[in-house]
């Protein structure tokens, strides 16, 4: 009988640890006890969700994600760039770093200017 059960894999004993925030995301390899962490916390994401360049890490777990959009001048007829910049809260176990393609979704406040969360890095910085 002991040759039947199986023991658990590695992804089984880390969905253990980790909550499900659902949506369909891979979870995290390394773990934290960040009381903000989507994954590892108590923080409920909902709500929109974007993806952007993390384009500065600033602060105790913190960062900003940018993404372009184009803005129309109704007097030139024409497009402009410009960028959208939010600030978000970088999870010790995702832990993006400058130039980090993220995928970013909206949760409660966390302080004043935070109210994202990081919850998948998507690829890593080029430059590295």
């Amino acid at each position: 009988m002991p040759k039947q059960k199986e023991e658990k894999s590695k992804q089984e004993k880390k969905q253990d640890k980790a909550k499900n925030i659902g949506i369909d995301l891979p979870i995290p390899e390394s773990t934290c006890q960040d009381k903000h962490c989507p994954f590892h916390g108590n923080l409920k994401p909902r709500g929109k969700i974007f993806e952007g360049v993390v384009l500065k890490t600033s602060g105790h777990r913190s960062a900003m994600v940018g993404w372009p959009r184009l803005y129309y001048l109704p007097k030139y007829e024409r497009y402009e760039k410009r960028r959208t910049k939010i600030m978000v809260h970088n999870p010790e176990c995702i832990h993006a770093e400058v130039g980090d393609k993220v995928k970013v979704m909206e949760c409660k406040p966390i302080s004043k200017m935070k109210h994202f969360v990081i919850v998948q890095k998507l690829s890593k910085n080029e430059s590295s």
